[in-house]
């Protein structure tokens, strides 16, 4: 079990490889009322025993969770069960049940306190740490929400064994993603690493997934509400954002985030910023890890207006993260369409 501090409007942790039922019992103490948030594939899989009244309630699976009319009927289930500031909710699942688990959290009673238990890569190294928490609008992802920081993350690593091979790989985008930006340790323990070999090897994974966190927890510590210290965490997700919402999210976040990367590598390379060696390193740990790199040409049209909801645009600039080299990450503004085509272009199929 390895524990890791997050420092943002107050001190949490993030304990990785605990039980999560046991770790909860501690911090369900005093608390009249647990409210569990979860999906029905996961209702067998949540039962908790504690002296606090417990309530579940159901959302429905992927980023479908993530919408106005479910987040309404979180607000109505909480008024219903009479959830005051002095309890508890816990949202179980993958990130999207974090995300909207943490902003019904931030917006009941204008903030009580939640616990993050993610059960996907995605979610343990991404969605439940660093407080950020929302739903996705027909404007785009993630537009609505709020930084509410929960009390602490749970990761019990039992739950890999549930995810599907897709999942698994798809969540990996996001382990990769922060070696890029801040960890070479996580390349080279994935370089030449093949999926099934790596599925195999739950040490390397479970060190991997402490790295991942390690990375985000520093970010975020240093920069909570999102200045350009906290957008490196962005690395690859301008693209990866427009292609998830193109896509209706029949793509994983994680496999539009993987299509990103490569995108933010070659526009890098398009401006003298980034060597080809490392955005040949790109595509070859992403492609090993079954993730895609590429996306249809015709879909450019559509994507290219999705960039401007992008967060990290200011006024009608958009703004890209980068890097210049392993843990050197840069800003790339005031890109020509030009330009934004041409990356494309190299990783359009």
């Amino acid at each position: 079990m390895k524990l890791i501090k997050v420092k943002a409007e107050h001190e949490y942790n993030v304990i990785v490889d605990c039980d999560w039922r046991t770790q909860l019992l501690a911090l369900a103490k005093n608390r009249t009322r647990i409210g569990i948030v979860h999906t029905q594939e996961m209702a067998s899989s949540v039962e908790f025993n504690c002296d606090s009244e417990v309530f579940y309630f159901t959302v429905p699976d992927g980023e479908e969770a993530k919408s106005f009319k479910n987040l309404a009927s979180l607000w109505s289930w909480l008024a219903s069960s009479g959830f005051t500031r002095s309890d508890l909710i816990v949202g179980v699942g993958g990130g999207a049940v974090t995300d909207v688990s943490g902003f019904a959290a931030a917006t009941w009673l204008r903030g009580i306190d939640w616990v993050a238990v993610p059960t996907s890569i995605a979610g343990m190294v991404d969605a439940s740490v660093g407080g950020k928490t929302g739903i996705n609008s027909e404007s785009g992802k993630n537009l609505i929400g709020a930084f509410h920081s929960p009390i602490s993350v749970l990761i019990d690593t039992s739950w890999l064994s549930t995810l599907s091979d897709r999942d698994f790989c798809a969540g990996m985008a996001e382990v990769v993603k922060c070696g890029f930006i801040a960890d070479k340790q996580i390349l080279d323990s994935l370089a030449g690493k093949e999926f099934s070999a790596l599925r195999e090897d739950l040490p390397t994974v479970i060190a991997l997934i402490s790295a991942a966190v390690s990375v985000k927890a520093a970010v975020v510590s240093e920069d909570f509400k999102e200045s350009f210290g906290r957008e490196i965490l962005n690395y690859g997700h301008t693209l990866g954002h427009a292609v998830e919402m193109h896509s209706k999210y029949s793509l994983r976040h994680g496999e539009a985030v993987s299509i990103g990367l490569v995108y933010a590598a070659e526009l890098a390379h398009l401006k003298g910023l980034l060597s080809k060696e490392l955005v040949d390193a790109h595509r070859e740990i992403l492609s090993g890890l079954n993730l895609p790199i590429s996306y249809p040409r015709a879909a450019w049209p559509d994507l290219l207006p999705m960039f401007a909801l992008d967060k990290k645009s200011r006024g009608t600039v958009m703004r890209f993260v980068a890097i210049s080299d392993i843990g050197a990450c840069i800003r790339i503004e005031g890109v020509s369409q030009n330009e934004l085509l041409a990356a494309y272009e190299r990783v359009s199929s």
